[in-house]
């Protein structure tokens, strides 16, 4: 697939499309192989037209029309031969034009075609025949005549080197379109070879639980149903939301965010709903509710566990039937909103408790996201700490600090602690340390906040002790990985050598080193 677009903005192909427009006010076009006009601005004011003669006939669409047919049998013609090009009269126009094959890999894919030109001196009587198809399409005597002063014949003895011209223009849109290919082949062999990719729109994460959870993203970005997103605070949740909305087919409509936490319970039903004029106190006029101005997009309820009993009968009416009566009306009005509702509160113990209803959990629960703790996710921590600090170095004021980075015992202690506020909590903390590094280009352990050192005292690293040398500390750490992932897997190596990474021969060896044969482990 040929990106045409791209070829307007190539140094290469400009610069020639300039050198055939200064001598020979020649006009350069690209067509797929059905003859079809690619990449070029053909509205009334687009500046990409050299020939007024050019610009003229291809603003109309039967022209269009007629050109493609040319091409299209121009393109059979040259398949059937062993001809490099064609020169040819445009009947349509009157004028000569060449047509230049664009040939990757064996198949015509397109072509590269000059057009506005007369081929030699022998075509002066064509003036008149020009000038009679440019009346024909509407054109007014001034652009005639101006087309026509224009219109420059071609000599034999400048033909060839014409023609050299218009197949360098295809030889780079080849040369351009075979490295595009081949970067992206690369990226996808990459990719392969990674087996997980590190972003999902502004989340970052290669661990398994954030490949889980763009492999779910993925699989619901048709959907319309309603998405329940359960997480901690400072998880991500509403990042989520965002990327639910963005990548469906309501992107281009609203994305509206209302925390259930923040109003009580007038306050957010006013909010939610609208309220007519003089329906409360302070009411001074009619105003729209947020689920209004969410029509046909999609609403994100943050906190959805914090709202009344009262306030959740509403919610589930919007759910249920599309419709809701704002505070003071007496009609209902209805809407087309995707509702997309997150809480860090347990629901379903909510329901058992009796204090969320259990007919809007189920309502809301179509598809459920639970998004993992940063503590779940500590692999996580090198690749989410070096964004947070570039991001850090980019906002801030003194550009000159430059790059910084983390020693490896300042490293370790962010995998000690807990991360209590998850992923806010270590983009906090990054803040933090570009603040206190200065012009330091290295931050050290001694940087961290209080509560983190004190963390890494008690020496744990999801179960393995890092006091001691960084080597033993991580090979400790590396037996316990694979002893829980052999439990868990039922010791089926190929399945915990894919999750880990590493090849099956490699886990094997692995196995041996730290004396994780099954009978030994099983107690």
């Amino acid at each position: 697939m040929i990106n045409w677009d791209e070829f307007e903005h190539i140094h290469v192909i400009k610069k020639l499309k300039e050198i055939l427009n200064s001598w020979w006010n020649i006009d350069v076009i690209f067509t797929d192989e059905r003859g079809k006009i690619r990449g070029m601005d053909l509205s009334e004011n687009s500046a990409q037209f050299a020939s007024p003669a050019v610009r003229a006939f291809l603003q109309k669409e039967s022209a269009q029309e007629s050109l493609a047919d040319t091409i299209a049998k121009t393109m059979e013609d040259l398949k059937s031969s062993e001809n490099r090009y064609s020169l040819r009269k445009w009947d349509t126009a009157g004028f000569d034009i060449a047509v230049v094959p664009i040939i990757i890999e064996n198949d015509f894919m397109g072509t590269v075609v000059a057009m506005g030109f007369l081929k030699d001196a022998s075509g002066q009587q064509r003036l008149q025949e020009i000038q009679e198809r440019m009346a024909i399409f509407g054109a007014s005597g001034d652009i005639i005549e101006q087309s026509l002063s224009k219109i420059k014949f071609i000599e034999d003895q400048d033909r060839d080197h014409f023609v050299e011209l218009v197949e360098l223009v295809a030889q780079e849109v080849v040369t351009l379109h075979l490295e595009i290919t081949t970067r992206e082949n690369r990226i996808k062999e990459l990719n392969k070879e990674l087996g997980s990719r590190y972003k999902y729109d502004n989340m970052i994460g290669k661990s398994k639980p954030m490949q889980g959870l763009y492999a779910l993203l993925d699989k619901i970005k048709g959907a319309e149903s309603t998405v329940l997103i359960q997480g901690e605070n400072g998880t991500g949740k509403e990042l989520i939301a965002k990327a639910i909305h963005y990548n469906s087919g309501r992107k281009d409509k609203p994305f509206v965010i209302q925390n259930c936490s923040a109003f009580n319970d007038n306050l957010l039903e006013s909010e939610l709903f609208g309220h007519m004029k003089g329906s409360f106190t302070g009411a001074i006029r009619d105003k729209k509710g947020l689920f209004e101005m969410a029509d046909k997009g999609t609403f994100f309820l943050d906190e959805i566990g914090d709202t009344s009993p009262t306030m959740q009968v509403k919610l589930l009416r919007v759910l249920q039937e599309g419709t809701f009566i704002p505070v003071g009306a007496i009609e209902p009005k209805r809407v087309d909103v995707r509702v997309v509702a997150a809480t860090n509160r347990n629901l379903k113990e909510m329901v058992e408790q009796g204090t969320f209803r259990e007919d809007l959990y189920y309502r809301l629960n179509v598809i459920n996201i639970r998004v993992p703790p940063l503590r779940e996710r500590k692999e996580d921590i090198p690749i989410l700490t070096e964004f947070f600090i570039n991001k850090a170095l980019e906002d801030t004021t003194n550009q000159a600090e430059g790059k910084k980075m983390l020693t490896k015992r300042a490293l370790e202690k962010l995998y000690d602690y807990q991360w209590p506020g998850n992923v806010r909590e270590l983009q906090n903390e990054m803040e933090r340390l570009i603040v206190l590094a200065g012009a330091e280009s290295k931050i050290t352990a001694d940087m961290l906040s209080p509560k983190i050192i004190d963390a890494s005292e008690k020496g744990k690293v999801q179960g393995a002790r890092v006091h001691g040398k960084l080597k033993d500390a991580l090979e400790e750490l590396e037996r316990e990985m694979i002893k829980e992932g052999l439990r868990r897997t039922g010791w089926n190596k190929s399945k915990l050598a894919k999750e880990l990474g590493i090849s099956r021969a490699g886990l094997i060896m692995k196995v041996e080193k730290y004396g994780l044969d099954k009978r030994k482990v099983m107690k």
